[in-house]
């Protein structure tokens, strides 16, 4: 196999999307090239770069590069509206889904009282699902997320009014 035209800057980018979006895993692949990053808390990220159709095993074209990812998706702190009420955004872009199954109950409905770290979704992005969960305790008092729809990162999924401290 001849040299590899593979510019590093590229590759950290990709690794910088990884550890941005907290994903578990992204491939690229372009002509005969595929780039996979993972994701890992606390396991560094080794790209694995093969020509399409090869496996990782028979190439030593790959360059590891470390950082450490976060277990958990870590949201952009939402805006407070009047009435105490907080949103719950989309940390990433990806299909929003209320339940972990189809054939299950919805993680959260109106009127629920929520603690922190309640899942209140999921988010399926490049077939990872991540879970969402609520930063705050509080009654959730609007669900604006559609199951199975695409939404975009800081689009609000679930309203919560804060609890009384």
């Amino acid at each position: 196999m001849g040299k590899l035209d593979i510019d590093v800057n590229e590759i950290k980018k990709l690794v910088e999307l990884v550890e941005k979006h907290h994903l578990e895993e992204l491939t690229v692949e372009y002509a005969d090239v595929s780039v996979t990053v993972k994701g890992k808390a606390s396991k560094p990220v080794i790209p694995a770069i093969t020509p399409a159709g090869h496996s990782a095993a028979s190439e030593a074209a790959s360059a590891p590069v470390e950082h450490e990812a976060q277990e958990t998706i870590a949201f952009e702190q939402s805006a407070i509206h009047a009435g105490n009420i907080f949103d719950i955004v989309a940390p990433l872009v990806g299909v929003f889904y209320r339940a972990p199954a189809s054939d299950a109950p919805p993680c959260v409905e109106v009127g629920d009282a929520i603690e922190v770290g309640t899942q209140v979704g999921l988010i399926e992005a490049m077939k990872v699902f991540s879970s969402i969960p609520s930063e705050v305790a509080g009654e959730v008092v609007e669900i604006l997320g559609q199951s199975g729809k695409l939404v975009h990162e800081g689009d609000v999924l679930v309203r919560v009014r804060l609890a009384e401290e």
